[in-house]
C-alpha cells in the first residue's frame, strides 16, 4: 500500500481490496474514537492496543512506512526506465480487481447498477481535470492531507493523483520527504546545521501539516466508510466498482507526459532534478509494435496475479473454515 500510494493513478485501497483486508482496515481505523483516547489517557495501554486492533494497524502502517522509503524507490526507478510496462501491470491489476469484486457481487438491482454508472462517470471526470499550481500554505497543505489520504480508504481514488491535481505532488511527496530523509541523516551524524536552513525548516513544517491532515482524514473517512459498509454494503461496493472502472483512464499505459512550463516556456525542474509533470496525453496503442504486444502481456500478468491472489485467499478461508 505504501509503495503504490506514491504512484499517481494507483490506489492503496485497491491493494487492500485485492489482499482481502479492506473491511478489517476500515473497521480498525473506525476504532480510533473517543473511547480509544479515554483508554489511552487513563494509562490502559493494553486495552487501547486491543481495542483498536493494534497488531494489525501497527504491522500495516510499519509496512507502508518501510515501503515508502524502500520499495517505492524501486518503483520510481522502474517507472523511469520501463514506464509503459509498469503502467501495463497496474492496468491489469485494476482490471483484475474489478473482476474480483464483481465476482462476489450478487445484488445487481436497478439502484446498484445506477450507482455503478455514477461511479464510472465520477472516475472518468477525475481523469480529465487540469492540475492546479503549487501552494505551500500550511492550511491548504493540511486540507491536501485530508483529501489525499482518500486513496488509502477509497479503492480506485489515487491520493497521489489527487495531489497532482491539487498542484502539490512534488512538494509533498518528493521535496518534503527528501527534506525529512536528509534531516534524519544529518541528525544521525549529530549535524544540526539544518536549523539555520529556512527552506529545509519550511519543508519540514509542510510535511508535518500534511501528515496531521492525513491522520485526520484517515480516521474521519474510515468512520464514514464504516457506516456505509455496515448499512449500505452492496451500494458502497457498487460505487467502488464503478469508480475503479472509471479511473482506468488515469492508469492507461499508452500516454505521453505533458511537463509543467515556466513563463519562458522552459520545463520546470524540482529540487531533486526531476522534470515536473503537469498531465498526460493518452493515445491508442500500435498493435504492430513488439513493445505494445509485450505491454499487453504485462496487462494479462497483472490480471492473473490478482485472480491468483483471490484464489489463494478463498482457499485459505476454506481451510480455516474446515479446521
Amino acid at each position: 500500500m505504501g509503495a503504490v500510494n506514491k504512484v499517481p493513478g494507483i490506489s492503496g485501497g485497491v491493494v487492500a481490496f485485492v489482499m482481502g483486508f479492506y473491511e478489517e482496515f476500515i473497521y480498525s481505523l473506525q476504532k480510533i474514537n473517543l473511547k480509544a483516547f479515554k483508554l489511552l489517557f487513563n494509562g490502559r495501554f493494553k486495552s487501547f492496543y486491543n481495542y483498536i486492533n493494534g497488531k494489525f494497524l501497527f504491522l500495516l502502517i510499519a509496512g507502508m512506512v518501510f515501503s515508502y522509503f524502500s520499495v517505492s524507490l524501486l518503483l520510481d526507478f522502474l517507472i523511469r526506465k520501463y514506464e509503459l510496462f509498469v503502467w501495463s501491470v497496474f492496468f491489469g491489476l485494476i482490471i483484475g480487481s474489478i473482476f474480483y469484486i464483481a465476482q462476489d457481487f450478487k445484488e445487481w438491482n436497478r439502484r446498484n447498477i445506477i450507482i455503478v454508472f455514477m461511479g464510472v462517470i465520477a472516475g472518468i471526470s477525475l481523469s480529465f481535470l487540469e492540475p492546479a499550481a503549487e501552494n505551500d500554505n500550511l492550511i491548504f497543505v493540511f486540507l491536501c492531507g485530508i483529501i489525499s489520504v482518500s486513496g488509502m480508504t477509497l479503492p480506485g481514488l489515487s491520493g497521489s493523483f489527487i495531489l497532482m491535481l491539487l498542484g502539490n505532488y512534488v512538494l509533498l511527496l518528493v521535496d518534503s520527504v527528501n527534506a525529512l530523509f536528509v534531516t534524519i541523516t544529518d541528525m544521525a551524524v549529530l549535524d544540526f546545521s539544518f536549523v539555520n536552513d529556512s527552506q529545509r525548516l519550511r519543508l519540514l513544517q509542510v510535511l508535518a501539516s500534511f501528515t496531521l491532515g492525513s491522520l485526520v482524514g484517515l480516521v474521519s473517512l474510515s468512520h464514514v466508510l464504516g457506516y456505509l459498509l455496515k448499512h449500505y454494503k452492496s451500494a458502497t461496493y457498487a460505487g467502488i466498482m464503478g469508480f475503479i472502472a472509471g479511473t482506468l483512464g488515469v492508469v492507461w499505459p499508452w500516454k505521453e507526459k505533458v511537463y509543467k512550463l515556466d513563463f519562458s516556456g522552459n520545463i520546470i525542474v524540482d529540487d531533486a532534478g526531476n522534470e515536473v509533470i503537469n498531465n498526460y496525453v493518452r493515445y491508442a496503442p500500435d498493435f504492430t509494435s513488439k513493445e505494445t504486444l509485450l505491454a499487453v502481456l504485462f496487462i494479462v500478468l497483472g490480471v492473473v496475479f490478482v485472480l491468483a491472489m483471490a484464489w489463494s485467499e478463498r482457499r485459505n478461508k476454506l481451510k480455516a473454515h474446515q479446521s
